[in-house]
């Protein structure tokens, strides 16, 4: 009891579905230092992020 519940307008949803999409696809092409660090990690498999690159 005691819930809140916030109405969002159809419009405000549209609104963060853009922003959602548009924020993964600038990632896609400008990856952070973050995200590039794990898919280094994944490259090399052992999940331990050390590459094997010289």
């Amino acid at each position: 009891m005691g819930e809140i519940i916030r109405f969002i307008s159809k419009s405000e949803r549209e609104r963060a579905r853009l922003i959602r999409e548009a924020r993964a696809n600038y990632e896609r092409i400008f990856p952070s230092a973050d995200s590039a660090d794990a898919q280094d990690a994944a490259v090399d498999g052992d999940g331990s992020g050390a590459s094997s690159k010289p």
